[in-house]
């Protein structure tokens, strides 16, 4: 996945282009989509800062191997982001997560 195809992945389920952060919390590592969006005002980033954090964000998952997790968590959640509240994705890393849990 591509940081333009997680952006468009975001586009079709919410119609906005949510900000996206990796996050360890207890052991596990999260996706969270953001509840600030791109296409507001007091964004804090450029659209090309945007694309690239996304690119970033993708190819992190590539490596992880959370690509498809992500895909299915997004495309069959009915949580949506909102003010204080982000969307958070469980990642699965099976025997690998001691790689990226230190």
């Amino acid at each position: 996945m591509t940081g333009q195809e997680l952006r468009q992945l975001l586009l079709d389920k919410w119609g906005r282009s949510y900000d996206v952060q990796l996050r360890r919390s207890q052991g596990k590592i999260f996706l969270q989509v953001m509840w600030k969006y791109l296409e507001q005002a007091s964004f804090p980033m450029s659209e090309d800062e945007y694309q690239t954090h996304l690119d970033t964000i993708a190819s992190y998952l590539h490596a992880l191997g959370g690509t498809t997790q992500v895909q299915i968590f997004i495309t069959q959640t009915r949580d949506r982001p909102r003010l204080g509240k982000a969307v958070s994705i469980p990642l699965d890393l099976g025997e690998r997560s001691s790689e990226w849990i230190l």
